[in-house]
């Protein structure tokens, strides 16, 4: 089992930045796919960055490209999401996802493990 949690979130004005951490223990993640989504109020949960287990690949929601940058620290066994040049539409929890299946996951249900999430709220 992967136990991930998140941190990092919070209230900033647009514009702003955060670093989002997402901290795994239970057994190395090194050899997982990594991803974050999020969930604003009242809206469906939606993908917003992923990485494939050696960092070699990083795919991003076309919202979030460019202002998003996913990293990962398998020695520390924990994954990264920069958030720069935030805007009010990216206000929503932020969760943290692994997969031990496939590298490339871009789909909620190829996740096998999630954390609580980390809220941002975002004001204009």
């Amino acid at each position: 089992q992967v136990q991930l949690v998140e941190s990092g979130g919070g209230l900033v004005q647009a514009g702003g930045s955060l670093r989002l951490s997402c901290a795994a223990s239970g057994r190395s993640i090194s050899r997982y796919g990594m991803g974050w989504f999020r969930q604003a109020p009242g809206k469906e949960r939606e993908f917003v960055a992923s990485i494939s287990w050696n960092a070699g690949r990083t795919y991003y929601a076309d919202s979030v490209k460019g202002r998003f940058t996913i990293s990962r620290d398998n020695a520390k066994n924990t994954v990264y999401l920069q958030l720069n040049s935030l805007k009010p539409e990216d206000t929503a929890v932020y969760y943290c996802a692994a997969t031990p299946t496939y590298d490339r996951a871009t789909y909620y249900y190829e996740y096998d493990y999630w954390g609580q999430g980390t809220p941002v709220t975002v004001s204009s």
